[in-house]
């Protein structure tokens, strides 16, 4: 729900709360009123029983006016506004005129900032920031055990050669290796992967092109979220980091903390950089992640789509724009 519907549904459910207040105070008896007052209020309010002298005592209530009404309403209004924040910012120096967004939120104050915050909405392919997502399946099925499991290589030669021996999760994150990631893939399942997934809300949680299109001529390098049916928005992705890492999802302490380690790209004054590239055959490029600062993380997503600009539009350019955005 965003914040405006929220917000809105608060305001209503005051408004209406506050009128039935004011309808009983003019329409029902005293002795009415007094049990009205109790149901409502859970609180035991006097009966009115009669005393000796035959008269009723009554405890005396406010009265309630429209001034008082608007400003019960007012206080409500107020009290989600400061809740509730979100804030379109100006990027484009650090954007240098790629085209691109960018979405932050910060947990700890419920703040949300957008750069070009339509295309932060719209779904693409999240080429390999999937990796944090398969790395995660991987440490809870038990296809993994830690940052030192090893895949097996089995003698292709790839174009990248740092993919050509046996790798272990941290090295196969931090070169981005397809091959290491597809075998964990497939050893978790396609019912497990999807079950996962949903739980996550991530994106449209389409797999049904499991083994992906052709983007890389060798098989062991396509996958469903290599251009193919797994779409996810930059907004989305910012909410997905955010419930694995601030407990909302079904992945264990110990789980997300070896993820947290594989993640981690520098730490420079006082702030340490956690996140992932993702590379396009066309000038698409991702950098997702979080922030640390003491106990407060701040998630981001940068995405850019520039078709026909691959060497300006990549996942390292997504990463410098990220780190200037981080720091400011």
């Amino acid at each position: 729900m965003n914040t405006g519907s929220y917000t809105g549904l608060r305001f209503i459910g005051c408004f209406l709360f506050l009128l039935c207040i004011i309808s009983m105070s003019g329409c029902v008896g005293k002795a009415e009123q007094a049990q009205e007052s109790e149901a409502l209020s859970g609180e035991g309010v006097g009966t009115g029983e009669e005393t000796g002298a035959g008269q009723q005592e009554n405890e005396e209530k406010p009265d309630i006016t429209e001034e008082s009404v608007k400003e019960s309403l007012s206080e409500a209004v107020s009290i989600d506004i400061a809740e509730e924040k979100e804030v379109d910012v100006d990027y484009s120096q650090a954007f240098q005129g790629i085209n691109g967004c960018a979405a932050v939120y910060v947990p700890e104050d419920n703040s949300s900032y957008f750069y070009n915050k339509e295309m932060c909405m719209e779904q693409a392919s999240p080429y390999s920031t999937f990796k944090i997502i398969s790395a995660l399946m991987g440490l809870h099925n038990g296809v993994i055990a830690d940052e030192t499991s090893a895949m097996e290589y089995n003698g292709t030669q790839y174009y990248n050669s740092a993919w050509n021996k046996d790798l272990s999760l941290r090295e196969a994150f931090q070169t981005s290796c397809i091959w290491y990631f597809r075998q964990v893939i497939d050893a978790v399942g396609s019912a497990e992967v999807k079950k996962e997934l949903e739980e996550l809300r991530y994106g449209n949680c389409n797999i049904t092109e499991w083994e992906g299109g052709d983007v890389n001529p060798l098989p062991k390098l396509n996958g469903f979220w290599l251009d193919s049916s797994l779409r996810i928005s930059p907004w989305e992705q910012v909410q997905v980091l955010a419930r694995i890492f601030e407990g909302g999802s079904s992945y264990t302490e110990e789980e997300t903390q070896i993820l947290r380690s594989i993640m981690q790209n520098d730490a420079e004054n006082g702030l340490t950089l956690y996140g992932k590239t993702g590379t396009g055959p066309d000038g698409e490029g991702w950098f997702v992640g979080f922030v640390q600062n003491g106990k407060q993380n701040k998630y981001f997503a940068v995405y850019l789509n520039d078709s026909g600009n691959p060497e300006t539009a990549n996942g390292k350019k997504a990463k410098e724009i990220a780190e200037i955005i981080m720091r400011e």
